[in-house]
């Protein structure tokens, strides 16, 4: 633990940004499942699914909680996945 007064709170601030981070990135896996699923079943509401994925993605990026070419690898992987689904189908 650190004696530090100035550490003690960087410590505080560190914690309440890795529970926000991982909140964000949770948040990203679930709307990109959702976009997955929803295209597979080619229910009528996979835009808006999709939609809100990247949108999350773009925020997230913006803030910086993931890299920015983090950010657009996952776009291109998503809708490489999508492609696929929309072409077998």
């Amino acid at each position: 633990m650190a004696n530090i007064k100035s550490q003690i709170k960087r410590n505080r601030q560190n914690e309440r940004r890795r529970v926000r981070n991982k909140a964000v990135r949770s948040e990203i896996k679930t709307r990109v499942k959702t976009a997955v699923t929803a295209a597979e079943q080619g229910s009528d509401g996979s835009a808006e699914a999709l939609k809100a994925a990247v949108k999350r993605i773009d925020t997230a990026a913006a803030k910086g909680m993931i890299h920015q070419n983090q950010a657009a690898n996952r776009k291109s992987r998503l809708m490489r996945r999508l492609n696929k689904v929309g072409a077998s189908s």
